[in-house]
């Protein structure tokens, strides 16, 4: 037997209305990134690869496996990726000395320039939108 569904609360009007203000803060926020990449010289993908490498949780080392799990794309997709960026000097490839079949992704020091450089302007923006970001998502305004 299955359990009846528990009732939804009413959505209001200032639902939607956050909701639609979230997104578009979150599409500006991409739209700045892009271009940010794009001035770097990179593709978003491979901006979005070199931060996921670079901010992996716990600082460990970070397999092509990982690196799709944390873009969400195919792993044939995340080798292609890593090839490109390792043909364009910012990605290397380390044998695992425990387990030889592993591979793991290291930056390059060009990649760690470039993603500095790239970072400190995302912090920026971020900041900038942070106090719209908090209101929306504090929910004791309403």
């Amino acid at each position: 037997m299955t359990q009846p569904k528990t009732p939804r609360p009413a959505i209001r009007q200032s639902d939607f209305q956050r909701l639609s203000e979230f997104r578009y803060l979150i599409r500006r926020f991409l739209e700045f990134s892009q271009v940010q990449a794009e001035d770097a010289g990179l593709t978003p993908r491979q901006h979005q690869a070199l931060l996921a490498i670079k901010g992996y949780p716990g600082g460990g080392p970070v397999t092509v496996g990982d690196l799709a799990e944390r873009l969400r794309i195919r792993h044939h997709s995340a080798v292609e990726l890593v090839n490109r960026l390792g043909e364009a000097g910012l990605v290397a490839r380390d044998q695992d000395k425990d387990d030889h079949r592993r591979v793991l992704l290291r930056l390059t020091e060009r990649a760690d320039g470039c993603l500095a450089e790239l970072s400190a302007a995302h912090l920026d923006e971020l900041s900038r939108i942070e106090p719209m970001l908090r209101r929306l998502l504090d929910r004791s305004q309403d």
